[in-house]
């Protein structure tokens, strides 16, 4: 199954995630994130919540410090992450993250706010002629690499 994708997350402290090319200081709150899985949508949602993976994404090194609260996702065959991106553009974006592969300005967007978060993210599935389903998620935790610890948030 193919499709997008909305990860909402939580990132209870300020945080500045370093990946391989450069880092990124991120304000304590809510983010979405938005995805795509050309070739297994379920699997690549699985992969996000999962902590022992190899990072190779930027949400990889954010999700080593961010709870995911809620997943937005959609089947299709359509090439519309770059639109879904665009529809939440009008939130304050984190300049480069997750779009390296293309000409958006983020694909990560950040608010104070986890209900209008997850509305608006709604909407941009809406807007964009999908539906999304939710998945929320019950007790999750963060997992921290660098201490080598998992705590529940």
């Amino acid at each position: 199954m193919t499709g997008l994708y909305i990860l909402i997350l939580e990132l209870p402290h300020p945080t500045t995630i370093t990946t391989r090319r450069r880092a990124f200081a991120l304000d304590a709150g809510f983010y979405a994130y938005v995805g795509s899985a050309m070739n297994g949508l379920e699997a690549r949602i699985a992969r996000h919540q999962s902590p022992d993976k190899k990072r190779h994404w930027h949400i990889d090194y954010l999700l080593d410090h961010a709870a995911v609260r809620s997943v937005l996702s959609a089947e299709t065959n359509a090439d519309a992450e770059c639109l879904l991106a665009g529809r939440l553009s009008d939130l304050p974006a984190v300049a480069g993250f997750g779009c390296s592969d293309c000409r958006c300005r983020s694909h990560l967007f950040f608010s104070p706010d986890l209900i209008d978060l997850t509305s608006r993210a709604t909407g941009a599935f809406r807007a964009a002629g999908l539906d999304p389903r939710t998945m929320s998620i019950g007790d999750t935790h963060l997992y921290d690499r660098d201490a080598q610890s998992s705590r529940s948030c």
